[in-house]
């Protein structure tokens, strides 16, 4: 503690000092070279990991917390829904195109400067959502948001891996999954909450005192570390840091063209469309040159030669793995919820929180238990993948029956796997690498996770439909209409209504609705459960990666040779 730390610093043989003696000192102590790094050390890292962390906390918020608001935006701003889901696409682009290219843009500006930019951009863009007055004042607001929020995370990995030492990293890797998880699963909550209870602007406006106190907390303890300094003025200094046009234009195109192929495609009926199609070579073509060009760059944006360490490559399979389920199923259970069982948005958002609860009291009990040297990081992550392939196994046997606490406890089941999942992970992605490398190696990672969140929502929108019409048309070919089971239920239905005041007619189709209802929902549900199930077999098909990792000293450095 700095106050600590100050009294530890009088020397014992003064324990009084009186004015002279402590003139005199201070003429000594002020001839003395100090280090510029003291009042950095004096710092709890605790108190940065939490500053950085409230930041990243917001803008992960933001990208779930707008969804359940987009019905009362719409009329808010007299546009139709369809339209407005573009409030949801812009930002997603915005922070893909940003994401790869953090650390190369905290290198140039330097680290704190970076991070307090966006910060500042995110909250001043989130006023300006909270007001907007039309829908493009709305979208050019969040492309700007987007921009500020896809810096956060990786300059807050950035800066974790710099603050802790590598025995202590595992802690800090634990406050950032609560960070990351729990974020994206109160935001729908949170989302409804406000708009029933205010308005929709709220969603936006919330974030103003957040990142004003981010910035306070941000200049006032967060200091870019003096090796990271070095490094930047040594890189300055023989040229290293002169800007990429043409890397940040391939890259830039390249990101924004797959985000809006992942995020529109279900939308616009995939390669159906036209535009779809267009911007999926796009992608294609840029990434293919934006690679070619980043390995043969002696600088480059993004520094793929980083997978070339077989810690770190396995490690960003297992980021994208973890994306690509979390939010999965994170976009998954709402919408289960409310299409098939009635629930509000508030009360499909609440089962997803004892996940949440399980990861934040035991992501610091597995952290714990690689730091003591108690369990090993690649059993953490065999035993956590087994648990979380077993919890998407366990959820595909839900029916139209299945209350809340059996899909509570089923996300709780899910939370415990990743509770002992991301920590380990992040401990190997960062074993092989030296501190020069950490500050890139975190916009990968982040680049990687960002990957599989969007293509697993892709995957779970566009699945869970196909499955459907699929097991409607089986369903439908053993239940023709001219079943007798069938349509002896379709005439007790009828019976029923007429007796109780319908028309014959009206009873008539109100039966057929029923039944139709019935099989739509049977089937949508069948649909969600073959997704559970492929997320689930995809999850375990990981396990084996666990076998090729490097052994790794404790300290989180290379061993000998490698």
């Amino acid at each position: 503690m700095p106050f600590f730390a100050t009294f530890r610093s009088f020397p014992r043989s003064y324990p009084y000092p009186d004015v002279r003696r402590a003139g005199q000192r201070k003429v000594a102590t002020a001839s003395l070279p100090q280090p510029a790094s003291t009042a950095r050390r004096a710092v709890n890292p605790w108190v940065i990991a939490l500053t950085v962390t409230l930041a990243t906390f917001m803008e992960l918020l933001d990208t779930s917390i707008a969804n359940v608001s987009l019905p009362y935006i719409a009329g808010g701003l007299g546009r139709s829904f369809d339209e407005v889901t573009w409030i949801l696409t812009t930002y997603l682009v915005a922070n893909a195109v940003v994401l790869p290219m953090s650390a190369w843009l905290s290198r140039v500006f330097g680290r704190k400067t970076y991070y307090m930019a966006c910060v500042a951009l995110f909250t001043i863009t989130s006023f300006f959502c909270g007001i907007a007055p039309s829908l493009n004042i709305m979208l050019i607001s969040r492309v700007l948001q987007g921009i500020g929020g896809g810096g956060l995370a990786p300059v807050e990995q950035a800066i974790l891996v710099d603050t802790f030492p590598p025995e202590k990293r595992a802690s800090a890797f634990a406050l950032y999954t609560v960070a990351i998880v729990t974020a994206p699963a109160i935001g729908p909550v949170l989302g409804g909450w406000i708009t029933d209870n205010y308005t929709w602007r709220w969603v936006f406006l919330i974030n103003i005192p957040i990142g004003a106190l981010s910035l306070f907390l941000t200049n006032r303890f967060v200091q870019d570390p003096p090796a990271f300094e070095a490094e930047r003025k040594t890189a300055r200094q023989a040229g290293r840091l002169k800007i990429d046009v043409f890397g940040i234009l391939l890259i830039g195109l390249g990101s924004a063209a797959l985000e809006i192929v992942l995020d529109r495609g279900q939308i616009d009926d995939w390669f159906g469309s036209t535009f779809i199609t267009r911007m999926f070579f796009i992608a294609i073509l840029c990434w293919i040159a934006a690679i070619w060009w980043e390995l043969k760059t002696s600088d480059p944006i993004i520094e793929l030669r980083l997978l070339k360490s077989r810690n770190f490559s396995i490690a960003s399979v297992y980021y994208f793995v973890f994306g690509f389920g979390l939010f999965a199923t994170t976009t998954m259970i709402p919408q289960i919820l409310q299409s098939l069982y009635g629930y509000r948005a508030i009360d499909a958002g609440l089962v997803l929180g004892p996940g949440a609860l399980v990861i934040t009291m035991l992501a610091p009990v597995g952290a714990q238990l690689i730091q003591r040297k108690i369990v090993s990081p690649k059993m953490l992550i065999f035993c956590s993948l087994t648990v979380i392939s077993l919890s998407m196994f366990h959820y595909s046997g839900f029916n139209l029956q299945t209350d809340y606490n059996h899909y509570a406890l089923a996300r709780a089941y899910q939370g415990l796997g990743y509770a002992f999942f991301f920590v380990p992970v992040s401990v190997i992605a960062y074993s092989e690498l030296s501190p020069a490398q950490n500050n890139r190696a975190s916009s990968l990672t982040n680049l990687f996770r960002n990957w599989g969140g969007s293509f697993g929502i892709a995957f779970v929108t566009t699945l869970s439909e196909r499955r459907q019409d699929y097991h409607q048309t089986i369903t439908g070919a053993y239940l023709p209409p001219s079943s007798p089971q069938l349509q002896n239920a379709i005439q007790r239905t009828t019976s029923y209504l007429v007796e109780h005041g319908y028309s014959a007619a009206d009873a008539s189709r109100a039966a057929y609705l029923r039944y139709y209802n019935q099989l739509a929902d049977q089937t949508r549900l069948l649909g969600f459960m073959d997704c559970f199930r492929l997320v689930g077999w995809l999850t375990l098909a990981m396990v084996p990666l666990v076998f090729f990792l490097r052994a790794f000293r404790a300290a989180g450095k290379a061993p000998a040779g490698h």
